[in-house]
């Protein structure tokens, strides 16, 4: 089974975390589903960027961006290489090592 290992995050996650995932299911799902309280503002319809991502390691295993997601993601704050939108981003069969970005462009978030 394939793992999530996410990075530190100051606020969401201060410790880190590994999480067991099963392929076929989104980055952002499994950080929900585990207690990471990523925002999500669109209700996971690729339609935001406040649950954009680094995919630090493993990004080659994950499925391409289509053209809806690139579009989203060149808005997203401190937009590099590996960032993709964590409700695109599928798992496969590979270990992902994610990093949570310091900010997003939400102005408004339902958990503060």
């Amino acid at each position: 089974m394939p793992q999530l290992i996410v990075l530190p995050h100051e606020e969401l996650c201060p410790e880190g975390t590994v999480i067991d995932v099963e392929q076929g299911t989104t980055v952002c799902n499994a950080l929900l589903e585990n207690h990471v309280e990523i925002e999500h503002a669109c209700e996971m319809s690729n339609a935001c960027t406040t649950c954009h991502v680094y995919i630090r390691e493993g990004f080659d295993s994950i499925e391409e961006s289509d053209e809806t997601e690139d579009d989203l993601l060149d808005k997203a704050w401190g937009l590099d290489p590996d960032s993709r939108l964590s409700c695109q981003a599928v798992v496969s069969d590979t270990d992902l090592v994610i990093e949570i970005p310091k900010y997003t462009i939400n102005q408004v978030s339902e958990n503060h």
